[in-house]
């Protein structure tokens, strides 16, 4: 151990905060009660140890070094730091940081509009948030909760799961002027396809396409065609846009259905199997903070199990 931080040299620097504040050791031993000789006592030795003097023994007052000035600020604050952790943990306030890690568009769309409402439940905790798309592995280390699109498995990881996700086709409305009629699947040979190749975790280019038209029991179609995308939302950005028909998913879509920025030719939404859910350590929910967090989450997913 440090011998300039031994445990007489805490007890002393009680002493000498208490000593700093009232520029009195008659008053700091009422305060701490005990004798007024037993405060000088103790900064005469504090002082020893540290190498430095603390006051200026003035007839009638005391008055602080520069050493002691400085040394009073840093003590004064630390103090007031533990005492302040101490009035939180006795009141059940909850602080500190909880690192979240999100599949991007699902961070983007459904809950960056709901964070307002953890910061005012929670107005101490520090959320320090990280997106990360599904093809970055999830370790465990490297995140407190982590929101994942999956099918409920991954090793050595507990799931809760949040909501099932649908996927449908969906276009701008302007794609379809000067084009055939977009009334069935058979009918998108016309049309340029977008992808998500990041769509859910293990899937690969084509998987979003490939389940919803297996699904519905279209027609076999080249999918291999068309521009690919490694986000959700740049895929819905360049359907918006014009540039071809993707795949949209039920929880983050209703925005742009509910403004007309985007169609759906067809009336099918197919379950895909997988689940948004809350990733984490087993054990992880032992922390009370974390636990916090990861329940309003889940009550959020059930005021809103369709994603609105």
């Amino acid at each position: 151990m440090n011998p300039h931080l031994n445990a007489q040299t805490h007890a002393g620097l009680k002493v000498f905060a208490v000593s700093a504040r009232h520029l009195s050791f008659t008053r700091a031993a009422e305060e701490l009660h005990v004798t007024t000789g037993a405060v000088s006592q103790q900064i005469k030795q504090l002082e020893q140890r540290l190498g430095f003097k603390l006051f200026r023994r003035r007839p009638r007052r005391l008055e602080l070094t520069e050493e002691g000035r400085r040394l009073a600020a840093v003590v004064d604050e630390a103090y007031q730091a533990v005492g302040l952790e101490v009035r939180r943990l006795r009141s059940g306030v909850m602080s500190g940081v909880i690192r979240l890690r999100s599949v991007p568009s699902f961070l983007h769309k459904w809950l960056m509009p709901r964070l307002p409402r953890l910061q005012a439940r929670f107005p101490d905790i520090e959320l320090h948030v990280t997106a990360e798309d599904s093809s970055v592995s999830l370790r465990d280390g490297d995140f407190d909760l982590a929101l994942d699109l999956n099918d409920g498995h991954i090793p050595g990881l507990a799931i809760t799961p949040l909501m099932e996700e649908r996927i449908f086709p969906v276009c701008a409305p302007a794609l379809l002027r000067g084009r055939p009629p977009l009334r069935h699947p058979a009918d998108l040979a016309w049309y340029p396809l977008l992808h998500d190749v990041t769509a859910w975790r293990g899937s690969h280019e084509h998987a979003e396409w490939e389940r919803y038209l297996e699904a519905i029991a279209a027609p076999p179609l080249n999918l291999r065609r068309g521009y690919t995308f490694n986000r959700h939302h740049l895929t819905m950005a360049a359907a918006i846009a014009g540039m071809g028909v993707a795949i949209a998913r039920q929880t983050l879509i209703r925005g742009e259905l509910g403004s007309g920025e985007l169609i759906a030719p067809f009336a099918q939404r197919v379950p895909t199997g997988m689940h948004y859910g809350i990733v984490h350590a087993p054990g992880a929910l032992d922390d009370r903070r974390i636990a916090a967090v990861h329940d309003w989450i889940v009550e959020e997913a059930r005021r809103a199990p369709d994603g609105s």
